[in-house]
């Protein structure tokens, strides 16, 4: 595979918030101002609502649900009726009761938005015991810690590339050229994909997480049915042609090659290659965009880290926490489950709101909505989740960031955020679209 850069646009443009009328619900109309949570009656706020997360507007609502509800019902949203825990140690507790909850596709899967209506098939972390560990077996040793050895010096070899191409003193958008051009070329190397149609990887990640934002599929669910059928057939073709093939260590050989897994359909084939674009591309990307973020909104820890670049690791794992790229995982109750005096019945949702947990006051010895780079329990965050389904790319993910950070460190003196950020409308996935930045040169 060709090692390329691809040299994205260093525009600061603002991406354009486009507006479609039919068939959307009501909260995407974009531009209505999202009222405070303490304006609403209790019962009405709903957490899945995409505009909230698009103006940044769910924090209060966060806070009121910890402090007044923590295990909300809303009987009525665009997903249906679904429940949201939002302490910090109730989302361990589900997270880890894989009995009493299911992720499994043919209960609903992951998202509030019901699998069994998708032509997403099962993927292991959609499936529940002895399904899940069979799989998830089959694809660990990709990101296991040899693996990472080997991904360590092909990493930062790339990370200098792609920091060196950058505009030193020129404003440019950090998401597109740093964020997800670093993301793009390490997937682009898990799948043995070629590099120079990695961008590929990340356009189906965004289809995948946002099929009613107009701004990714204007074209709505039919636009995203033709992009993730593309998706399925190009590596149904790749599947095919590893099984014939020597084994390899990428995961579509792994795939290929693996007991639980070389039978696969092409549904459930493209569920776990989704399950792996995105876990691979959005939660490692918007984790690079959230750091540079949050210290310049905290511009104390940026000092404190360029005095002390042995915070690194740690500052990692704060980023992770406070940016939480994936706001939740949702479960299916099995059966009757009673949380804090409320009942939870047979088959209704469950969404856990990581992005919560990761800022419950009753948890977190030091105030959780500020980044800590130096925060003592960092590193107990729920943004892996937990339980047999954490994250199986976990280590990969900190071991970019941390490359990245230690690379920054060494040319720039400061990367200055110029303007607050473009988020993505999903409560889902949360992340950028756009932020805008200048480097500073040491």
């Amino acid at each position: 595979m060709a090692d390329t850069h691809y040299q994205g646009p260093n525009t600061l443009e603002r991406p354009v918030l486009s507006y479609r009328e039919p068939s959307l619900p009501s909260y995407l109309k974009r531009g209505d101002p999202v009222p405070p949570a303490s304006e609403l009656d209790l019962e009405t706020i709903d957490l899945a609502d995409v505009e909230v997360w698009r103006q940044n507007k769910m924090w209060d609502r966060f806070e009121r649900l910890r402090k007044e509800d923590p295990v909300h019902y809303t009987p009525d949203s665009f997903f249906g009726p679904y429940w949201s825990i939002t302490r910090h140690r109730d989302i361990v507790a589900v997270d880890s009761d894989h009995k009493r909850f299911s992720s499994d596709s043919s209960q609903g899967g992951i998202t509030l938005s019901n699998m069994t209506e998708s032509l997403v098939g099962r993927s292991f972390i959609t499936a529940d015991e002895p399904e899940h560990s069979a799989q998830r077996k089959t694809a660990q040793p990709a990101v296991a810690p040899t693996a990472l050895k080997t991904y360590e010096p092909l990493i930062r070899r790339r990370t200098q590339a792609v920091l060196d191409s950058l505009p030193v003193g020129e404003p440019f958008d950090w998401v597109d050229n740093v964020s997800i051009e670093l993301t793009a070329m390490m997937l682009a190397t898990l799948f043995n994909y070629p590099q120079e149609r990695r961008r590929e990887l990340t356009r189906w990640s965004d289809v995948t997480t946002n099929p009613s934002d107009p701004d990714i599929c204007p074209g709505g669910m039919e636009q995203w049915r033709a992009e993730l059928t593309q998706c399925a057939q190009v590596f149904w073709e790749i599947y095919q042609g590893r099984k014939n093939a020597e084994p390899a260590g990428d995961l579509m050989s792994l795939l290929a090659h693996g007991d639980a897994t070389r039978d696969m359909d092409p549904r459930e084939l493209l569920g776990n290659v989704i399950l792996l674009i995105v876990g691979g591309n959005d939660t490692t990307r918007n984790s690079m965009s959230g750091g540079v973020y949050a210290l310049n909104k905290f511009p104390g820890e940026y000092e404190k880290l360029k005095a002390d670049h042995s915070l690194i690791p740690n500052m990692v794992s704060e980023f992770i926490r406070w940016q939480t790229p994936l706001a939740y995982m949702r479960r299916t109750a099995l059966e009757d489950v009673e949380m804090h005096g409320k009942l939870i019945r047979k088959g209704d949702k469950v969404a856990m709101w990581y992005v919560s947990g990761n800022r419950d006051e009753t948890f977190w010895d030091e105030d959780p909505n500020k980044l800590i780079i130096d925060r003592k329990q960092a590193r107990n965050h729920v943004s892996f989740g937990f339980g047999i389904h954490r994250c199986v790319g976990n280590r990969l993910a900190e071991l970019q960031l941390r490359i990245l950070w230690e690379e920054i460190l060494a040319r720039f003196e400061h990367v200055e955020v110029l303007d607050e950020p473009s988020r993505v409308s999903s409560s889902f996935v949360k992340g950028y679209s756009w932020l805008p930045v200048v480097c500073h040169p040491k």
